[in-house]
């Protein structure tokens, strides 16, 4: 995954069960998994987009981004501040 070394988000996206959460955890071993399919996880992205991301200190894979869309944007003004590649493997 080499574009996590240029680029802060690295999105990778294909057909439903085709293994790409098992290819980003083989790729990213040492990133933090979250799953916002866990009710629990979705609420605290949701009720608290900011502080969310803000507990996150390093790299980071966050599955089912779509299920919390409005995190995007907060993302972005994470990035904008530290500009940091491989921030985010959504």
């Amino acid at each position: 995954m080499r574009h996590a070394l240029q680029y802060p988000v690295v999105a990778v996206m294909g057909a439903r069960q085709s293994g790409k959460t098992t290819l980003v955890r083989h790729a990213f071993p040492n990133h933090p998994y979250i799953s916002l399919e866990d009710p629990d996880t979705r609420f605290l992205a949701t009720d608290d987009p900011r502080g969310f991301l803000n507990r996150i200190n390093s790299g980071v894979i966050i599955d089912e981004i779509q299920r919390v869309p409005e995190l995007l944007s907060y993302m972005q003004t994470h990035v904008d501040e530290s500009g940091a590649p491989g921030q985010f493997i959504i």
